[in-house]
């Protein structure tokens, strides 16, 4: 939990809000429409760390004013009747979208079930059409940890234009993402990753500096521009004379005293990340719509 005078802190930006604005946003569509899809949770085998995802996804959507529904399938599962019951759900008009948590078991390839994901109904943005279609600043189905940095960045009011903005980790389904949505916003992107020479040199000099890289308290004061914007992605347990404590890459409570924004752990991105799911629900629903799968 980020420390009491953190959480009053001004320059600490509340995810919690930007969830909380979002899914009204999303709840003021669904309250219009009767009989809403409903979202597909997969589970595949015994995975207690995604537990609490699929809770918070729950809890969105009840709040969002959609159907969810969790299914679990056994880890021993092949990745053929994988597929199968997923190009079923793509068939089915009663499934808005689905959501493939993660991890899997190791015999199942991740990419293809996300690959076999109809557009569509790929509400998490993880299908490589959804992730290609960034690149042409198509983002309304993007991946929503990579959209939710980017909605926390807009939140400090800053003009998107021209930002210099230092990526710190290139992953698929985050840093890359985050770089190609950054640069449909008309920002200027550096992406950085474990080959980069110098990554102070880099972020020192970043408006923004976005980490995703899963090393908690990689990023110092000495690494920040004063009054930058810090955005942290990073989820870490670390063990404390008080136990287990979650963390972000960033070194939260020396950060913020040369940053001018900064997103707590927990209680800055992954708030918005599901919120981010529950928008690009509404989106789905309204392709779908144009597409004549569903009536208006």
């Amino acid at each position: 939990m980020a420390p009491t005078h953190a959480r009053k802190d001004n320059r600490l930006i509340d995810g919690l809000a930007v969830k909380k604005r979002i899914i009204a946003e999303v709840r003021a569509y669904t309250d219009t429409h009767n009989e809403m899809p409903r979202l597909m949770s997969i589970l595949i085998g015994d995975v207690p760390e995604a537990a609490v995802y699929v809770r918070n996804q729950a809890r969105g959507a009840e709040q969002a004013g959609l159907p969810f529904e969790q299914v679990n399938w056994a880890g021993d599962i092949s990745q053929e009747a994988c597929k199968a019951r997923i190009m079923e759900m793509n068939d089915d008009p009663s499934v808005l979208g689905i959501i493939l948590q993660r991890p899997v078991p190791a015999h199942i390839n991740v990419r293809s079930l996300q690959s076999a994901i109809h557009p569509l109904k790929d509400v998490e943005g993880m299908n490589p059409a959804s992730i290609g279609n960034i690149v042409y600043s198509d983002v309304a189905l993007a991946p929503c940890t990579a959209a939710a940095s980017v909605a926390l960045i807009k939140e400090t009011g800053l003009p998107m234009e021209g930002l210099e903005v230092v990526m710190i980790g290139h992953s698929e389904i985050v840093g890359k993402p985050a770089a190609m949505m950054l640069m449909a916003e008309g920002c200027t992107v550096t992406v950085c990753h474990h080959m980069t020479r110098s990554v102070p040199m880099h972020s020192r000099r970043a408006d923004v500096v976005v980490v995703a890289v899963g090393k908690a308290h990689l990023v110092g004061p000495d690494m920040i521009k004063p009054g930058a914007v810090v955005i942290d992605i990073g989820i870490n347990q670390i063990e404390t004379d008080d136990g287990p404590k979650i963390v972000g890459d960033v070194d939260t409570d020396a950060v913020i005293e040369v940053a001018g924004w900064i997103t707590p752990v927990p209680g800055g991105v992954g708030p918005v990340t599901v919120a981010i799911l529950m928008r690009n629900s509404m989106v789905a629903h309204q392709r779908q719509i144009a597409a004549g799968w569903l009536k208006g």
